[in-house]
């Protein structure tokens, strides 16, 4: 990585921390804002799937648009929506305009791919994973801290933690307006631009054979953790009495864990055995630690979800990585349309794994294990070197498949 290039990294993982910390800090608190409001549990529900729901349609847009007209300015939107949308979670006094701030901090939610796209243009080619593991663990720790400020600061009430969120987000929006690079890092891409319709782009990204395992993978495997996530409140309630200041400890845990994979050692992994070959190792250790949740002692159970913490800290990584060299040139939005593949199983993943859970306690998490197969599967296919679509525009196979045996090292890989 050149040592010019470092400071411009380290300011987009801090962007993308801070703008996840502001987001986190509010989490706590929210559903029983929504109660204080009279709201149902369906009310609680559609507010927290709102942000995921809203940024399945616009991750791939803003992906685009940052294609086309650089990295900083769509950063820069961002992070200005993450602001407006928790000024005004801070002063809504109904539930719809509650459901409304939410959508509009998911539309614009586009940070994390922004920010990805950025980290590969201003990385070398054998560094790119190390740079996006550093980016998923900027957002772990934005998940870790956050929660934990909100709820210290919980005495100012909802309105007061919100707009302490939204002073935040206005302060990493200076912070990015004054230090992030201004000069786009790489040429625009050649050939025809990809169309800014979410279905459109969603449409011309499954052109590329690679991608669409990828992004399958993404959705199969993060529908898994999520019901991890939406479910184990409730069986840790079941089986060990574990009350919210338990399971917050728990999933603090998760956090850290996962910061400390993607954070240092994804990258050296990845150097000796290649993205795809780590990436299949994550989903394989995710499926395997799920499946044995439900069914262990208390201390087995912790211990599997360590594992789970690290195989999902693997896998999001590298399947990052993957979508940098299996996409095409226009990396902004390649990661949009895998950012938009996360939040459709976010935005699913709890309303299934509850009903799921109604039906069996074991059901969300032997069905999340299943899920990582599917993952893994899906990952021995991918080619990491070849960018070219499965097919011409006449519907004839291409004539490139670079690296058909799928072990280029990470040093090799463009």
């Amino acid at each position: 990585m050149a040592q010019a290039r470092r400071p411009a990294l380290l300011v987009i993982y801090a962007a993308v921390f801070v703008d996840m910390l502001g987001f986190g800090i509010i989490l706590p608190l929210l559903p029983y804002q929504v109660q204080d409001q009279g709201g149902t549990g369906v009310w609680v529900g559609a507010i927290l799937t709102a942000y995921a729901a809203a940024q399945f349609v616009s991750a791939p847009v803003l992906g685009a648009l940052s294609d086309r007209f650089g990295r900083r300015p769509l950063l820069l939107a961002s992070l200005a929506g993450s602001a407006v949308s928790l000024a005004l979670t801070g002063i809504a006094t109904s539930l719809p305009l509650l459901l409304f701030a939410r959508l509009l901090a998911g539309l614009f939610g586009g940070a994390i791919a922004v920010g990805q796209a950025y980290v590969v243009d201003l990385s070398e080619p054998a560094q790119r994973t190390r740079a996006l593991g550093l980016v998923g663990a900027s957002i772990g720790m934005g998940f870790v801290f956050g929660p934990a400020i909100g709820a210290g600061l919980a005495d100012l009430g909802f309105a007061g933690v919100s707009f302490v969120a939204a002073g935040v987000a206005a302060a990493n929006l200076v912070a990015g307006f004054l230090f992030l690079p201004r000069r786009q890092p790489t040429a625009a891409p050649s050939g025809p631009r990809r169309s800014l319709n979410q279905i459109g782009g969603l449409v011309t990204a499954l052109r590329y054979r690679g991608l669409r395992l990828v992004l399958g993978a993404i959705f199969a495997a993060t529908l898994a953790f999520v019901a991890m996530e939406a479910t184990f409140a409730l069986l840790g309630a079941e089986r060990f009495d574990l009350g919210p200041r338990g399971l917050g400890l728990v999933f603090t845990g998760v956090g850290v864990v996962m910061a400390i994979v993607q954070g240092g050692l994804v990258g050296r992994l990845t150097d000796r055995f290649g993205d795809r070959a780590i990436a299949v190792a994550g989903a394989v250790l995710l499926g395997a630690s799920l499946a044995v949740l439900p069914f262990s002692p208390q201390w087995i159970t912790y211990v599997a979800l360590g594992v789970v913490a690290a195989g999902q800290g693997l896998l999001s990584t590298t399947s990052a990585a993957l979508i940098a060299t299996t996409g095409g040139p226009e990396h902004g939005q390649s990661f949009g349309v895998g950012q938009s593949a996360s939040a459709a199983a976010r935005a699913i993943g709890p309303l299934v794994a509850g009903a799921v859970y109604d039906a069996g306690a074991a059901l969300p998490y032997v069905g999340g294990a299943a899920l990582c197969l599917l993952a893994a599967l899906l990952l021995v296919g991918v080619r990491p070197g070849s960018a070219e679509p499965a097919v011409d525009h006449e519907g004839q196979p291409s004539a490139d498949q670079a690296d058909p045996t799928g072990t280029a090292s990470a040093s090799t890989r463009s």
